[in-house]
C-alpha cells in the first residue's frame, strides 16, 4: 500500500523529483505558515511551492498573464460563466495571484477580493508573479474562514483555492465553514472549490457530501491531466447538463477573448457527482482533525 501511494505521488507531482534538474531557485523563505520556494524552469516558467517537494501552487510565464500552465486554472473561470452578471468575487488562497490577475485582465469592471493568511505569500506574489492590487482588487492578509464569517450577502462567486503543503486546512472543509460561505454569497451566488481527487485525498467523498449538505445543487468538474477537481455549489436548485454548460462556457470564453476554448474543457469534465460522495460523511467543526491512517 505504501509503495503504491508513493508511486501515485510521483505521478501526480513529477516536478518535485526533477526540481534540481530543470529549475533554479530564485527565493526560499520561511514564514509562520510555510516554507516558500520560488523557482524558474528552463522553459522560463516561474513556480511557487510550499516545501521543496510540495505540489506546484502557482505556475506563470513572466510577462504573459494569460499563460495558464496548471490545468485547473484554465477551467476555474467557469464559475463566472455560471453566475448571473457577477460584480464582486472572492478568492480564498492567493498563491501567486494567477486567478485574480486573470479576472482583472479580462473583466476590469469586476470587484475582486483575495484573502491569504500568509503575508509572505502576498509579498512573493507581488515580487515574482506579477500580482498587483488596485482600486478594485485588494489582497487581505487574514485567516480565510474568519474573513468570510465577517461578511454577509456580498459576493456573486467565491473561489476556494487554499492549500497547505499536503491538504486543504481542516477548518476550510467543514459544514460550518461552508455555511458561512453560503451566507457570504448573494442570493443566487455560487462557490467553486478546488480539491484533490480521491486518489490523493482520502476525505474527498466526505467533502462532496458536505457540499451537498449545505448547497442546493452540486456539480463536479473533472480536470483533464490533473489530480484535482472543481466542486461547484449553487445556492439555488438549478438543473444543468453538460451541453448547456459547454455552450455557456464557450460564449463566456469568446466574450473574454481567452486564448483557449473553455467550452471544450467543460465538455470534458462537467457532471453531477454521481458516485462521488458514496461512503463519505458530513465534516464538522467538532470532528478532530485526522490524517489518513
Amino acid at each position: 500500500m505504501i509503495e503504491k501511494r508513493l508511486i501515485a505521488l510521483v505521478l501526480l507531482f513529477p516536478c518535485a523529483a526533477s526540481l534540481a534538474a530543470n529549475e533554479r531557485l530564485l527565493e526560499r523563505r520561511r514564514s509562520e505558515y510555510n516554507e516558500i520556494l520560488v523557482t524558474e524552469t528552463d522553459r522560463g516558467l516561474r513556480v511557487l511551492r510550499f516545501e521543496p517537494d510540495g505540489a506546484r501552487q502557482t505556475v506563470v510565464k513572466p510577462g504573459d498573464p494569460e499563460h495558464l500552465e496548471l490545468p485547473y486554472a484554465r477551467v476555474i473561470p467557469l464559475g463566472l460563466a455560471l453566475a448571473d452578471d457577477p460584480q464582486r468575487v472572492l478568492v480564498v488562497g492567493l498563491g501567486g495571484g494567477t486567478i485574480p490577475s486573470l479576472f482583472r485582465k479580462h473583466l476590469p469592471e469586476l470587484w475582486i477580493d483575495a484573502v491569504e493568511i500568509d503575508p509572505e505569500v502576498v509579498h512573493v506574489a507581488k515580487r515574482y508573479f506579477g500580482f498587483r492590487e488596485d482600486a478594485a482588487m485588494r489582497a487581505y492578509v487574514q485567516d480565510g474562514r474568519r474573513f468570510i464569517e465577517q461578511r454577509r450577502n456580498l459576493y456573486d462567486v467565491i473561489f476556494l483555492d487554499a492549500f497547505g503543503t499536503d491538504s486543504i486546512p481542516h477548518s476550510l472543509t467543514t459544514r460550518e465553514f461552508l455555511q458561512s460561505v453560503r451566507r457570504a454569497l448573494k442570493p443566487g451566488g455560487l462557490v467553486v472549490g478546488n480539491v484533490w481527487n480521491r486518489s490523493s485525498n482520502w476525505l474527498y467523498d466526505s467533502m462532496i457530501v458536505t457540499y451537498q449538505d449545505v448547497f442546493d445543487s452540486v456539480y463536479v468538474v473533472d480536470i483533464q491531466d490533473a489530480g484535482n477537481k472543481l466542486v461547484i455549489g449553487l445556492t439555488t436548485q438549478r438543473r444543468l447538463d453538460r451541453q448547456q454548460v459547454r455552450l455557456l462556457a464557450a460564449r463566456f470564453s469568446k466574450r473574454l477573448g481567452l486564448r483557449y476554448e473553455l467550452g471544450a474543457l467543460v465538455d470534458y469534465g462537467f457532471r453531477l457527482p454521481g458516485e462521488d460522495g458514496i461512503g463519505g460523511r458530513v465534516l464538522k467543526d467538532s470532528d478532530r482533525e485526522v490524517r489518513q491512517p
